[in-house]
C-alpha cells in the first residue's frame, strides 16, 4: 500500500481502502489482539484492544454504534448496538463464547440488512486458533 503524500492525515487511511484491504486490516488487527491476549477474556476486552489497533493504522470506528429499527411509522433509535463499523463500511460483532452459533450468523446478517452495509465479521476470541473463531458474513 502506497502511502507518500499522505503522511499526517491520520483517519483518512480508509479512503485508499476497497472494502477488502479494509477487510484483510480487519482480520489482521483481530489476529494480533488474539496473539496477545487468547482466549478467556470478557468481550469488552476484546473489542476495546480490536478498537485500539484498529484505530492504531489510521482507520476510523465506530464503537458500540447505535442501530435504529424502523417498524412502520414507529421509530426505535437505540435497538440495537453494533460491536464496531470500520470505515463506515464493515461491521465487526466480537464474541467470547464457546462457539458460534447460527444464531450469532443470523443477528450479523440482521445488522447488515437493517444498517444497509453488505459485509460483517463475527469474530470469536475464546478459541485456541483465531481462525477458528473468524466469520466473514456477506448480505
Amino acid at each position: 500500500m502506497n502511502h507518500e503524500g499522505h503522511e499526517g492525515h491520520k483517519g483518512h487511511e480508509e479512503e485508499e481502502l476497497t472494502i477488502e484491504a479494509l477487510a484483510a486490516e480487519i482480520v489482521d488487527c483481530g489476529l494480533k489482539v488474539h496473539k496477545a491476549l487468547g482466549p478467556g477474556l470478557l468481550e469488552s476486552a476484546y473489542e476495546h484492544c480490536l478498537a485500539y489497533e484498529i484505530r492504531r493504522r489510521g482507520i476510523s470506528l465506530r464503537r458500540q454504534a447505535p442501530l435504529p429499527i424502523v417498524y412502520g411509522d414507529a421509530r426505535l433509535d437505540e435497538a440495537y448496538r453494533l460491536d464496531l463499523v470500520v470505515g463506515d463500511q464493515v461491521i465487526v460483532e466480537v464474541k467470547a463464547v464457546d462457539t458460534l452459533t447460527d444464531l450469532h450468523k443470523a443477528q450479523l446478517l440482521t445488522y447488515l440488512r437493517l444498517s444497509g452495509l453488505r459485509l460483517g465479521f463475527l469474530m470469536n476470541f475464546n478459541v485456541p486458533l483465531f481462525k477458528q473463531g473468524l466469520k466473514r458474513i456477506v448480505r
